[in-house]
């Protein structure tokens, strides 16, 4: 439990320096007279950058575990941090965009399997709390941009490298403690690899149609949630016409319910099966999209919670899914989905920044909110007994 809540802590500190990105775009496109396209392209960089060596960061470590390149990755987004506080170019923002992005694709891949090893065969809580570390540090990025940075101006972004000196400092840790956990439990992973053999194996077609199927999902929850992450300060600005540091307020609002519906997702994952999470995670939210566009702004604050509450169950439910479908290759799919996470993000992010020029951010989010219909694809998943498995990697 110590190393799960120190990776979650981790976490935290990684994906809210990540989460400062979009929570300062106000403040980039009034000072570089940026339009959504060019928004939209900084997203893109960062999680393509983020995306592209995930898979091939968790192939090696599989079977060459590196506790210690966490510790590379953050010193990655370390210097992408400073960078873009000192930015004076389009593309020196791209670029520190893209360091930061890297230091996520080495980050998250070895995170992953250490804490599935530290889960003790509770893998929906062991991600769920590795997860809420995420999705709370993604919450008070807009929350601590809205206090600090737009008060004070780009360059405050610096301020934030204290962050990632302390999360430097807790990887080295947690390298060291999860070496001592492999040692204590090799054993019981050679016999959990020969019940995984011949109890847990799939097909191929059956591992194919299931990461297919997995990867569509994602990207319909991604676009959704990234037309919140990247455009919403924006609809909230244009719409009703609220102050920025109110539009970050209400971003940081969004963030916090996908911090907690991700946990209870990973929690009610071990209770009730993946397969059932993500039915009701990716289709539930449904009816509540279709209505969002058309509320006041009290009802949109309190319609967006749900959403994000119910949508945000997903992730932990999809990744163990994807696991239990390939589980001698954790950091493979670790880095695979973490990075389809990003770079499926950055895609959506791209598209929607340009229909938001071309016909309006309000019109963006009403054609947005059919995007849980994609929950209808969950049909195709392979039925597969995910309920009892005892892997433990």
């Amino acid at each position: 439990m110590a190393v799960l809540l120190v990776l979650s802590l981790t976490h935290l500190l990684n994906d809210l320096i990540q989460s400062l990105i979009p929570a300062v775009y106000p403040i980039l496109k009034e000072a570089y007279a940026l339009d959504f396209v060019q928004i939209g392209m900084i997203t893109l960089t960062f999680q393509v950058s983020a995306s592209l060596l995930q898979p091939a960061v968790g192939h090696y470590t599989d079977s060459h575990p590196m506790p210690y390149s966490m510790v590379v990755g953050m010193t990655f987004t370390l210097a992408g941090l400073v960078g873009l506080g000192f930015a004076s170019t389009y593309g020196l923002i791209l670029v520190s965009a893209a360091c930061i992005g890297i230091g996520s694709s080495i980050f998250h891949p070895e995170a992953t399997r250490m804490a599935r090893n530290a889960s003790g065969g509770r893998q929906g809580l062991a991600q769920g709390i590795f997860q809420i570390g995420g999705q709370a540090g993604g919450a008070l990025g807009p929350l601590l941009a809205a206090l600090i940075i737009v008060p004070r101006g780009q360059a405050s972004l610096t301020w934030f490298a204290f962050a990632a000196v302390l999360a430097i400092m807790l990887m080295i840790w947690t390298a060291g403690r999860h070496m001592e956990i492999r040692k204590q439990v090799a054993a019981a992973k050679a016999s959990i690899s020969q019940a995984a053999a011949s109890g847990t194996s799939h097909s191929g077609r059956t591992v194919v149609v299931g990461l297919i199927v997995l990867t569509l999902l994602m990207f319909s929850k991604n676009a959704y949630i990234e037309s919140f992450r990247s455009f919403y300060t924006f609809y909230l600005m244009d719409r009703f016409d609220v102050p920025i540091q109110t539009s970050q307020m209400m971003l940081f609002v969004f963030l916090v319910a996908s911090a907690v519906g991700a946990l209870i997702g990973g929690i009610l994952g071990d209770r009730i099966g993946r397969y059932r999470i993500i039915w009701l995670s990716v289709l539930g939210p449904l009816p509540l999209t279709l209505l969002l566009p058309y509320v006041d702004f009290v009802w949109t604050g309190v319609l967006t919670v749900f959403i994000n509450l119910i949508m945000a169950s997903a992730f932990a439910a999809i990744l163990i899914y994807a696991m239990e479908l390939a589980p001698n290759r954790i950091g493979l799919i670790g880095g695979l989905f973490y990075g389809l996470n990003f770079g499926l993000g950055g895609i959506a992010a791209a598209i929607l920044g340009g229909l938001a020029d071309t016909i309006g951010i309000e019109r963006v989010y009403q054609l947005c909110s059919f995007l849980p219909l994609a929950g209808l694809l969950a049909w195709f998943l392979p039925r597969i007994d995910d309920r009892h498995t005892k892997q433990n990697r």
